[in-house]
């Protein structure tokens, strides 16, 4: 029974971050009498302290996302529904979370810094400078992945019914719902109690909304090209960016987070109680190569769940904006730590919907994106919910967690520029944001459709590569600081050789292009996008490791004489 798997995870997450958030509380020596970056400057834009509550609901819904969604049932479809849901489990509690919790705090007790700073003061300015590069590609895969995912969700059909323009409506709603919460928040003084009780009903009336547009505006919206839509996602990350936090990005994401309690809360009530059984193949493998479509389960499967089980955008998230907000140290457990083992659940609840399938069911064919839509739908109409509303719901679920994550990936994209080139001013703002949008621009105009499944093997490394960077990184600060890093060294130097490995694997296909068709570009655009970008990462994260070792050396020599 499903029940018993997401039961038995939800008891394992919790004792992970009971005993060992816990444990690591101690290690880090969490003290709220020290005041944080959000309280000594509080400027009104950047710098706003809010309460763990409200933060943990923001930073939650920007940390999801599609990545714990998509992930989860990518790998759990390619490898089978065992090795996903272990290395979910194992990957939260003893690396995600580790990650996620250590670089939120680390960035506080160094005045709300970027990982990229951190790498400057415990490291040099090179690493810095190799680090915030490594960055900002990886944050560019982010964009490109999840502004094609939510594209894609604009063009559901569905048993003959179109979906997508429902999404495209109720998601306008959703992001102006988001703008008058923050004016009513923080310029007309509402509480956020208030606010709360009358925003959370009208969420679920601008689903009911989405679903009635005329015939004639939902065929305009249903004929609109994908490639249009992933254009106008673009023009919205410039405006997200660039207006203040507390406008969007603060309000949004509080009704983001909601949006993820109720799915969770839908998933959760539907797997428990929905009596579904386990249809989906526990292993779906030949050796260690997947029946699917041949990948190997090492090291695929670890860049593949992604942000379910650990990612480097997490921590980049809670450097560049959630260490600007935080209120008091021990607030950093229940955000850092405690989202990462939220997110966990999200990738056990989105296993469950492939879970529920039958090997060569005709749904496994699709996006990932209605997969899990189609899943949840099931959930609720288990408990009473017509099948129309709940699939409309979940569609306008997974593009709300992705809307989170896309301005936020811009807005640490702008933060990335400026701090390179000293772009200051609020021309400097635009002109760095335009320079991050311009790649994902690109590919979208020279890829195929579906972007995401070029760009995601390449989002799932960079990103798992650019945690193992930021754990070395903490590792030295804590070194430096007296305190030993065994806990952030181990999950490190995991990550580091999946990771690379993948990068290897990637690549390979690329270079023996060369081999088969003589000197010249590939035929294939797509493996021309993926080898570039496979070596550009590849040489840059070796840079990066080897600049770390020799300033390393470097002090520990020093420190012995």
């Amino acid at each position: 029974m499903i029940a018993v798997v997401v039961l038995v995870s939800m008891v394992i997450l919790a004792l992970g971050y009971v005993f060992y958030g816990k444990w690591l509380s101690r290690r880090l020596d969490l003290d709220d009498a020290r005041p944080t970056p959000a309280c000594a400057v509080d400027d009104g834009m950047d710098y706003v302290p809010a309460g763990k509550g409200f933060l943990l609901g923001q930073h939650f819904s920007a940390i999801a996302a599609a990545g714990p969604i998509v992930g989860p049932i990518l790998a759990g479809i390619w490898f089978g529904w065992l090795p996903t849901l272990l290395w979910i489990l194992l990957g939260a509690i003893f690396i995600g979370g580790v990650h996620d919790f250590s670089s939120l705090l680390a960035s506080v007790r160094h005045k709300a810094a970027s990982i990229g700073e951190l790498a400057r003061q415990n490291l040099s300015r090179r690493v810095q400078i190799l680090f915030l590069v490594f960055v900002w590609l990886a944050l560019v895969y982010v964009i490109i992945a999840f502004a094609d995912v939510t594209a894609q969700s604009f063009k559901t059909v569905a048993a003959g019914t179109a979906f997508g323009p429902a999404v495209v409506s109720s998601s306008l709603l959703y992001l102006l719902l988001g703008l008058a919460l923050g004016l009513l928040l923080f310029k007309a003084k509402w509480k956020l109690s208030k606010a709360t009780l009358l925003f959370i009903p009208v969420l679920f009336l601008i689903i009911w909304a989405g679903g009635k547009l005329p015939e004639s505006l939902a065929g305009i919206l249903m004929g609109i090209p994908v490639r249009t839509y992933e254009i106008v996602l673009l023009v919205y990350c410039f405006v997200a960016a660039v207006i203040p936090v507390w406008l969007l990005l603060q309000p949004r994401g509080y009704l983001g987070g909601w949006f993820l309690y109720l799915t969770m809360a839908a998933a959760l009530l539907g797997s428990l109680f929905g009596g579904f059984r386990i249809e989906y193949p526990a292993l779906n493998l030949d050796g260690f190569a997947s029946l699917y479509n041949g990948r190997l389960i090492f090291p695929v499967l670890f860049i593949t769940v992604a942000c379910g089980a650990c990612s480097g955008f997490h921590g980049i998230v809670s450097s560049g904006t959630t260490s600007k907000q935080i209120s008091k140290e021990s607030d950093t457990l229940v955000v850092g730590y405690g989202s990462m083992i939220l997110e966990g659940l999200v990738a056990v609840l989105a296993l469950a919907t492939v879970m529920m399938l039958p090997a060569g069911h005709e749904a496994l064919k699709g996006d990932p994106n209605f997969i899990y839509a189609r899943g949840l739908a099931g959930y609720l109409e288990r408990i009473g919910v017509p099948h129309g509303f709940g699939l409309s719901f979940a569609l306008l679920a997974f593009s709300t967690f992705v809307y989170d994550t896309l301005d936020v990936a811009t807005r640490l994209g702008r933060y990335i520029i400026q701090e390179l080139f000293g772009w200051r001013s609020r021309k400097g703002a635009a002109a760095a944001i335009l320079v991050t949008l311009l790649l994902p621009l690109l590919f979208f105009l020279f890829t195929q459709e579906k972007a995401y499944l070029v760009a995601w093997p390449i989002f799932g490394t960079s990103n798992q590569l650019l945690a193992s960077l930021t754990l070395l990184v903490i590792s030295v600060w804590l070194s430096r600081s007296g305190k030993k890093a065994v806990f952030t060294l181990l999950p490190m130097a995991f990550m580091m050789v999946f990771t690379l490995w993948s990068l290897v694997l990637q690549i390979r296909p690329f270079l023996l292009s060369f081999l088969r068709e003589g000197a010249g570009v590939p035929t294939s655009t797509d493996l021309y996008v993926t080898g570039i970008s496979g070596i550009v990462l590849l040489a840059l994260a070796l840079w990066l490791m080897i600049e770390a070792f020799f300033v390393i050396r470097n002090i520990h020599g020093k420190e012995l004489s």
